[in-house]
């Protein structure tokens, strides 16, 4: 009997015991497992799994690009944010909270002068409709949403927030990122979207700091590339501006950061390293203090003593200064692998909170130093791989970055960069991709520049280095006895070696030819006799790995046991791609190890979790957000409790439980 049922992109021959399904237009044969022929049914709809995933902890910050970010709470957390995440995180308790709201990168923060209510403000998202640029408020105690702000009415991201200060908090100033750098102010109280008062164009060139002045109620500062403003806002609701003078005095590329002295004088730092001090309800120049910094000032804190400390972007060094900005003497230098300073607060007791220009939060004091809180990724994270027998799991990035993180603890278990001399190879190594041997002790890194690492999980010792074409290694893994190790590249070849038994030696065995364009993604067998392999192409290839052949046959393989499920084309997968996918909407998937749930990571920011195997179409599913831009990878940790996903342009690590 031959049967054809027809969903919108997919066809069922139960003759042949097949599913045709169409990605960009481009069919896809897969294979129905030999139990599921016979009552396989294309309209049947496989239910969500019962299990869900809850954001369990945020590896990562945002201080590359963002200023003023990091703050102190009543409740004794730092608030920050990384992606589309902010996170309230207590020192002392090690644990975090995540505000949730957001749909795409949270890029500035303002905290309301009674430091429980905080304000966040959002880029624009790939997708418009569900990603508005737009500010949400919300109470940092309960994570509760107090109002929605802007939600259509801002052209470009959010890049600065302030409260009013010297009447309480009523209103809010807010700038977005167009051409004009739209000034708006806010009387956010008025409803549950607020109130616009006002609007006006703030600059042609880029804003970088807007904020309220602490004792005048109408008076506002913002600068940016090559100026500072003044503004004031009248009676009737209508902002004016006055723009610093700088007189005869050299003009800075950029004006960088503004902080306000006890007497209501506004300090600003500019690109020059330099401090200006604007005399209370002036625009001109009061004092000038020179060569403070080599390069800009990114931030100036005002303590609650009166002191000024000041923080160098690339110099890397604090500076304490009495309330006339006189040098007390004292300093600090943070050190060059934690990147320059990007912002300063003020902490408890006399600790101070860093944010770098590379994404790591540090605590301490100028006289003690300065010690890592938080260590982030700096670019793309591509690298991910899950630890076999301890909660572990490694990450590697563009930024030449290599970390193994304890999932437990929260914490980096070690950190190294694998572009450093120590590795005896080029400083320009970008890694793609990270697999395990099967005990963990050595884990293998593929670079984009077709180099690959063999390196020792504990002690970090490089064992050897190999170089297969000169494009990335997309994907790297061991095959489940450790006897061979395939790498996938983006030269659409798949190659593979011979590994000693302790997996410090390998010997190439051949490339598998037969793709037509980049891998992507590899699976093992549980046997180990047999690969199978994605392709940039939705193409799905089987390979006799020992000889280095592809086996054509694709029908022998319809009950074949895989050891690990990330290819995401595959009849395991078919729910999993929406109607109408682009192939590329759907970056990686990950199965359990207990063979229960299929996590995946797409483009649009999402962790879906589904039951596994998805083989229906539009299979239903759990979805999460906390991503901002692509997920580039997601894997379950050894013992199923946690997975972990990475992001791209957000650079950042979300570790998920498992319920």
């Amino acid at each position: 009997m031959f049967d054809l049922i027809s969903t919108r992109d997919m066809q069922y021959n139960e003759e042949e015991g097949t599913v045709r399904m169409y990605l960009r237009g481009r069919p896809v044969v897969l294979y129905v497992p030999t139990p599921m022929i016979d009552h396989y049914d294309l309209h049947k709809v496989t239910t969500p799994p019962q299990s869900k995933l809850k954001l369990d902890w945020v590896y990562g910050y945002r201080g590359r690009d963002c200023r003023s970010n990091l703050h102190l709470l009543p409740t004794g957390e730092i608030v920050y944010f990384v992606a589309a995440v902010v996170v309230l995180y207590n020192m002392e308790e090690h644990s975090q909270r995540h505000y949730l709201g957001h749909t795409d990168d949270v890029k500035c923060i303002a905290i309301h002068p009674n430091k429980l209510v905080v304000a966040t403000g959002q880029t624009c998202g790939l997708d418009r409709r569900d990603a508005l640029p737009h500010i949400r408020i919300w109470n940092s105690v309960s994570l509760a949403t107090l109002s929605v702000i802007g939600n259509g009415e801002f052209d470009g991201s959010i890049c600065c927030l302030s409260f009013s200060k010297a009447d309480g908090g009523n209103y809010l100033c807010a700038i977005d990122e167009t051409s004009d750098h739209n000034i708006s102010i806010w009387d956010w109280q008025k409803s549950d979207k607020g109130t616009k008062l006002t609007e006006t164009k703030c600059s042609v060139d880029t804003v970088v700091c807007a904020e309220w002045h602490p004792l005048e109620r109408n008076q506002i500062v913002s600068c940016g590339k090559g100026h500072v403003s003044f503004w004031s806002l009248d009676n009737g609701g209508m902002l004016y501006k006055r723009m610093g003078i700088f007189e005869s005095r050299e003009k800075p590329r950029y004006v960088t950061c503004v902080a306000f002295n006890q007497n209501g004088d506004v300090l600003t730092g500019d690109s020059n390293g330099n401090i200006i001090v604007w005399a209370r309800g002036t625009n001109t120049i009061f004092r000038l203090v020179r060569n403070l910094h080599e390069g800009s000032i990114f931030s100036i804190c005002v303590l609650k003593n009166g002191n000024v400390i000041t923080g160098g972007g690339k110099d890397g060094r604090i500076l304490l200064f009495d309330g006339s900005l006189n040098p007390t003497g004292e300093a600090a230098q943070i050190e060059d692998h934690f990147g320059g300073i990007r912002t300063l607060s003020e902490g408890r007791g006399s600790q101070l909170l860093v944010g770098t220009t590379k994404n790591c939060i540090l605590i301490g004091d100028i006289e003690m130093g300065f010690n890592p809180t938080m260590l982030g990724h700096t670019e793309e994270v591509w690298g991910l791989a899950a630890h076999p027998t301890l909660p572990q799991f490694a990450t590697a990035g563009h930024d030449r970055l290599l970390q193994m993180w304890d999932s437990l603890s929260h914490t980096v278990v070690w950190s190294k960069d694998i572009g450093n001399s120590d590795f005896e190879i080029s400083i320009q190594e970008q890694a793609q991709s990270i697999g395990f041997s099967p005990d963990g002790t050595v884990m293998v890194v593929g670079c984009v520049s077709g180099k690959w690492l063999a390196i020792d999980s504990e002690t970090r010792e490089l064992y050897t280095h190999h170089t297969d074409g000169s494009e990335p290694i997309q994907v790297v893994t061991f095959s489940p006895s450790g006897n061979l190790l395939a790498l996938g590249s983006r030269d659409n070849y798949i190659y593979v070696y011979q590994v000693n038994e302790d997996a410090t030696k390998y010997s190439r065995v051949g490339r598998c030819m037969g793709h037509s364009s980049f891998i992507t993604h590899l699976d093992w067998s549980v046997d180990g006799q047999y690969l199978r392999s994605n392709s940039g192409d939705y193409e799905l290839l089987f390979w006799n790995p020992g000889i280095c052949r592809q086996i054509s046959q694709s029908s022998i393989f319809r009950d074949v046991d895989w050891a690990t499920h990330t290819c995401i084309i595959s009849f395991e997968t078919i729910g999993i791609w929406p109607e109408g996918a682009d192939g590329t909407d759907i970056n990686n998937c990950s199965r359990s190890g207990d063979g229960k749930l299929l996590a995946t990571g797409d483009d649009f920011g999402k962790v879906k979790l589904f039951s596994h195997p998805a083989c229906q179409p539009k299979s239903l599913y759990h979805s999460y957000g906390g991503h901002s831009s692509h997920v580039t990878n997601v894997s379950f940790l050894q013992d199923d409790t946690r997975l972990v996903s990475t992001g791209g342009n957000d650079t950042s690590v979300l570790q998920w439980v498992v319920n």
